[in-house]
């Protein structure tokens, strides 16, 4: 395996992890010389090398990571790994020094890991970069006190329905993705993608604690991505923020929470209410169980299943629902893109006072409209 610089292959660009910080890993934003494409640069913290006898589990978790990720990569939603590597630089925000890179072959990627942790050189995985503005956390977490933001119930099945789509795939395959929380879901609307699958894990054959671990994965899709995302609030009533992110505060995140409050959301399909209380109780023993039930609820507002076919007039009118959304997402889209012009002029030289002022009006009204905005 030859060894290069790490500015001969990527030049690397700023931090796009600051909004949730991760536990052991930065990411940067790289431009690959390779092949012409911006990525997610992942590399573990130089404070996680630190140790006297074995790697610690930070730094074993990018092996585990590039190994799901690929035994992941027949889903759609699941972010891809385009490269993995190990660089010998010690800065945070490394731009220089030596650098391995395996690209595709994540298999000897996971082989070399020892040798490579010998040398005290950290290990990298390049990621496909996901936007900013997609991301659930970023999105639904408000700025102002009072505020509270939730998906339109028809964007939350279908995100549903893709989420265990792809919980269907990994337990499938013995794996548990555990580690469910908004900052790790990125949604536009219509295609979901999932990111960070280091801490979960991957079990061979059946046994009771694998079992046990599918019926956790079910509850925490439940409790940390679908009771947020239908309610703007955190299942433990609180503000929307960044989730703890060690193996061990993952386990514990939300294991003392077996019922939801759906107080704050009362118009909220009570049918779907049912399909979350249960997931929190964890009363579903399999993936398959957990979709037929919320298939089921979506029924009942227009959704059509193989052999389940809605009510015409609801097919029909969920039709219009859809049909509105997009228009409102493409509105509020509009409105972004005007209140940044308006900013741009607001700082252009020789503007004068009244213009100003009359720009700071605009502003501040589009604020406000963006602030009781119907999608986050």
């Amino acid at each position: 395996m030859q060894s290069l610089t790490l500015d001969a292959i990527y030049r690397v660009g700023n931090y796009n992890d600051t909004f949730a910080l991760g536990h052991y890993a930065r990411v940067v934003e790289a431009y690959d010389r390779r092949t012409g494409r911006t990525v997610a640069f992942k590399v573990l913290r130089p404070e996680h090398m630190a140790y006297t006898d074995e790697p610690p589990w930070e730094y074993r978790a990018f092996a585990n990571e590039a190994s799901l990720l690929m035994k992941m990569a027949g889903s759609p939603s699941v972010v891809q790994i385009l490269d993995c590597g190990y660089l010998e630089a010690r800065d945070e925000r490394p731009v220089m020094g030596e650098v391995v890179s395996y690209r595709a072959d994540v298999l000897g990627f996971i082989r070399d890991a020892n040798v490579y942790a010998e040398r005290r050189w950290r290990p990298y995985l390049a990621l496909e970069v996901l936007p900013r503005a997609a991301n659930l956390l970023y999105l639904m977490k408000p700025n102002t006190a009072g505020v509270r933001w939730r998906l339109p119930t028809e964007e939350g099945i279908d995100l549903a329905l893709q989420l265990a789509a792809v919980l269907k795939l990994a337990h499938q395959q013995g794996i548990v993705y555990l580690d469910h929380k908004l900052e790790h879901v990125y949604w536009d609307g219509e295609i979901l993608r999932i990111i960070d699958w280091n801490s979960s894990r991957q079990f061979e054959g059946t046994s009771s604690e694998a079992a046990q671990l599918f019926q956790t994965d079910i509850h925490h899709l439940c409790v940390g991505i679908l009771y947020p995302l239908f309610t703007g609030l955190s299942p433990r009533q609180g503000v929307l923020a960044s989730q703890p992110a060690s193996p061990d505060a993952m386990q514990k995140r939300y294991a003392d929470i077996s019922t939801l409050d759906f107080g704050v959301e009362p118009t909220l399909s009570k049918a779907l209410q049912d399909v979350l209380q249960r997931g929190a109780a964890r009363g579903y023993k399999s993936i398959e169980a957990f979709t037929e039930q919320l298939e089921a609820a979506a029924r009942q507002l227009g959704w059509d299943f193989p052999h389940r076919p809605a009510e015409d007039g609801l097919r029909e009118i969920r039709g219009q629902i859809r049909a509105g959304l997009r228009k409102l997402r493409a509105g509020q889209e509009a409105i972004h893109e005007a209140r940044d012009l308006l900013m741009e002029a607001a700082i252009e030289d020789g503007i004068n006072e009244d213009t100003e002022q009359e720009l700071r009006r605009l502003l501040s009204a589009i604020n406000a409209m963006l602030a009781r905005r119907v999608i986050p």
